[in-house]
């Protein structure tokens, strides 16, 4: 097994904000592997956030981002469950990172279940039908489908989305790795995004 430094142990805890016995535990696990550890803490942090998701958060911020030229603006809700955590740099760092995102990739949705029937039921039907024309053997094309919708939620759902400062992450595993790390569910409320002469406006 790699020797687990102090030095490694520091940048892993400098890259991921994990802590220090986390951190040790990941690289022993990847076996001294920087990026591998780093994935080894992605994994524990979306576990971890999977046990808090249904505790309540009736607490948090609401993050605004304004787009240099002031032709593009965002409001967005990011809920936590106690001030104390509201109050944190680290949470209000992640409220502009949503609401940054919100206005780069513009998200129709927050979650995939968020996506209403009717429009996942066109979407399959439009997929369906270009899969059939493209002369794809009707025994592949559900499963072809299924993974154009992947990529349709990519494209529609907040959560789904590649994170625009680091696209190796969703949204998504970005707010869990928050939980785990702040120790709270963090939830995405609500959003509005803005850009003049566009009357409709985006909303989750």
């Amino acid at each position: 097994m790699a020797e687990i430094t102090a030095e490694l142990v520091k940048q892993l805890r400098e890259l991921t904000g994990a802590g220090v016995m986390e951190c040790r535990n990941a690289l022993r696990e990847a076996n001294g592997d920087l990026a591998e550890a780093q994935v080894v803490l992605r994994k524990r942090g979306i576990a971890s956030a999977a046990k808090k998701a249904t505790r309540a958060t009736k607490q948090g911020l609401v993050g605004s981002y304004i787009h240099p030229g002031a032709q593009l603006g965002v409001l967005v809700e990011v809920n936590c469950e106690s001030d104390f955590v509201a109050r944190t740099e680290e949470f209000r760092q992640l409220v502009h990172d949503i609401a940054m995102q919100v206005a780069a990739a513009d998200p129709q949705y927050i979650r995939r279940e968020d996506v209403p029937a009717e429009v996942l039921d066109k979407e399959r039907e439009i997929q369906r039908a270009r899969a059939l024309a493209e002369g794809k053997p009707e025994k592949v094309v559900d499963r072809i489908v299924e993974g154009r919708l992947s990529k349709f939620f990519e494209e529609v759902c907040l959560y789904d989305q590649p994170f625009i400062k680091d696209n190796t992450l969703t949204v998504g595993q970005l707010i869990a790795t928050k939980i785990a790390k702040l120790g709270e569910n963090i939830t995405v409320s609500r959003f509005a995004r803005f850009k003049v002469g566009d009357r409709a406006g985006a909303q989750g």
